[in-house]
């Protein structure tokens, strides 16, 4: 782990402690924030004193005093000391809704239940009812708030939830009268993971819209129907949340809904400086109450002196600072990839043939486009020497035909457990474009991790590193490696870091992203498009590298195929 994840973990459990002690919100809140904040920092915090802690958002000088404590000592001496008054498991027990501290540990203490699980055996068991303070009802309530906690702890991938939420904005679009339609929230900012899809319509009449949404044929169950919010949930069990407003207040409102929450603070305080007031109904004088902005998004942010900030920037890392500099990024977009560069075929795991995957790029728009099947150590594939062969004959006859797309034949190689690859040097280098990637051995000791990977960016054959941290979200966490040292190893090589468009993957993440271009590492943001559909990927990538606050001179398949080839070599002499 990370020394920042190490803090970042240490302080959200500080902030736990201090709501279950019952004590000042808003300090619970204060070192929330400073977690995120740290957690993400691209720079380790080990390295930094008091005053380059204090540049980090969030972090003042209490907590800053606190992780250098915390790196001097080994511990935090007010943490250990409220760890101490808790007791063990009663923790796990007071994320429930509806079940506050004091029941919590009564339970812990009377009948030493000290999980969720156990809670709910001992409730079926009617074991509550002779403790003092329990009866019937605290058990349905407790059973109740278990079951919103199940629910709120349930996020999907980025990809299940855009799907759905276009699908609801394309029909309520449709509805007369509707000005303007719009999904908000995390998915807006495009997280890897939504809890619930927030829809934003702006109209006169609210009715039409709430009616529509519990009408749809996807709306399995109505939440709540109300004039100014209506919220369903879907066959898939998952929640949509719908708000009506006024048409004069839909870039507020916009703004609000979209977040992230400690974006919106940052928002308001500037406001608040400002002699305002912002909410979703608009930015206001505070004096007075007269409206100065409300109808757009740029209207609102222009008022308080700052550029339209892109929602996927929107999480309180710097993107007011930047703002307020006039030095906020032109992230990329999908208008500026040229083509793709880790794709595969049915000649090893794809589904469709060459020429289909191809003419689909065409169809894309691209420049160019790599084709790069698996290597012959994925057994599983049955790649040869002589397939591979004869498949770059092929690609070569298609070359420029489909709209005179140029083509790249590949491949994607296995990083061995010592960093080797498939293929000799002679046989890669015949090759437009080598992906190399992780995808066995993955608990090797952090060491030899990071030596495999490191040994992979220093062959002067491999281009880009696949997949980096294997991740697979909510299935299989990343591998165990200094990724700093890789990081470092691939800008100094001349060695991309993919940003896998995968939903399952996106993988670099978004806080990876932001940690590798602090070494001035180079992106490929690929699809690893196993069908035509797949290709499609591409936006999850870019919303991830969005997030990463990369430019198109970041990512090195929006340049020019000159200067693309020209990386590709790696300066080396064959």
């Amino acid at each position: 782990m990370r020394p920042n994840e190490e803090v970042e973990a240490l302080l959200q459990e500080y902030a736990d402690l201090i709501a279950i002690t019952g004590g000042d919100a808003f300090k619970a809140r204060a070192y929330e924030k400073a977690a995120r904040a740290i957690g993400g920092h691209p720079v380790d915090v080990s390295h930094l004193n008091a005053a380059g802690l204090r540049e980090i958002p969030g972090v003042g000088k209490s907590i800053a005093e606190k992780v250098i404590e915390y790196f001097r000592t080994g511990n935090i001496t007010v943490v250990e000391e409220t760890r101490a008054r808790i007791p063990a498991g009663v923790r796990q027990l007071i994320t429930i809704p509806t079940l506050g501290p004091k029941k919590a540990i009564t339970l812990y203490e009377d009948l030493h239940i000290s999980s969720v699980g156990e809670l709910a055996d001992a409730i079926k068991a009617e074991k509550l009812r002779d403790l003092r303070g329990f009866g019937k009802k605290t058990e349905e309530n407790i059973l109740h708030g278990i079951a919103l906690m199940q629910q709120a702890g349930e996020r999907i991938l980025l990809s299940t939830a855009m799907e759905p939420a276009e699908e609801i904005v394309a029909e309520l679009s449709r509805i007369t009268d509707c000005e303007n339609c719009a999904y908000a929230g995390s998915l807006r900012r495009m997280k890897e993971t939504i809890g619930d899809i927030d829809i934003l319509v702006a109209a006169e009449r609210s009715a039409p819209f709430m009616d529509a949404l519990t009408e749809l044929p996807r709306t399995a169950e109505v939440i709540a129907h109300g004039q100014k919010k209506t919220s369903i949930r879907t066959v898939k069990g998952l929640q949509v949340d719908l708000r009506v407003v006024r048409p004069d207040s839909w870039g507020a409102a916009l703004q609000y809904f979209t977040g992230s929450k400690a974006h919106n603070i940052r928002t308001r305080t500037i406001a608040v400086h400002l002699g305002l007031k912002l909410s979703e109904y608009g930015l206001f004088e505070t004096e007075g109450g007269k409206r100065v902005a409300s109808c757009s998004e740029g209207e609102v942010y222009a008022r308080l002196g700052l550029p339209w900030i892109p929602p996927t920037l929107r999480e309180d890392r710097g993107e007011i600072e930047a703002g307020l500099r006039g030095e906020l990024p032109d992230v990329v977009t999908e208008q500026d990839i040229r083509g793709d560069l880790h794709t595969h075929t049915d000649l090893t795991d794809g589904l469709a043939a060459l020429e289909e995957m191809v003419a689909a790029a065409a169809e894309r728009g691209y420049t160019y486009y790599a084709i790069t099947d698996h290597a012959p150590n994925l057994y599983m594939q049955r790649m040869t020497d002589e397939k591979i062969l004869a498949q770059r004959e092929h690609v070569r006859s298609l070359d420029g035909r489909h709209r005179r797309m140029r083509l790249l034949h590949g491949t994607e190689l296995n990083i061995g457990p010592d960093g080797e690859v498939d293929w000799p040097d002679k046989f890669l280098q015949e090759f437009d474009i080598c992906v190399a990637s992780v995808h066995s051995h993955f608990n090797l000791s952090r060491e030899k991790m990071t030596r495999r990977i490191v040994r992979a960016c220093e062959n002067p054959h491999i281009n880009v590193i696949g997949h980096p941290t294997t991740r697979l979200i909510g299935k299989r966490p990343g591998i165990d490696a200094d990724l700093d040292e890789v990081f470092a190893a691939c800008a100094r090589t001349g060695t991309a870091l993919e940003i896998n468009a995968q939903p399952e993957r996106l993988d670099l993440s978004d806080e990876d992203i932001l940690r590798a271009r602090s070494h001035g590492a180079k992106f490929a943001i690929d699809t690893d498009a196993h069908s035509i559909l797949q290709l499609a990927y591409l936006r999850y990538g870019i919303g991830t590298a969005q997030r990463g606050w990369l430019t198109p001179e970041d990512v090195i398949n929006t340049w020019p195929l000159g200067r693309l080839r020209r990386f590709l070599r790696k300066d080396r002499v064959d």
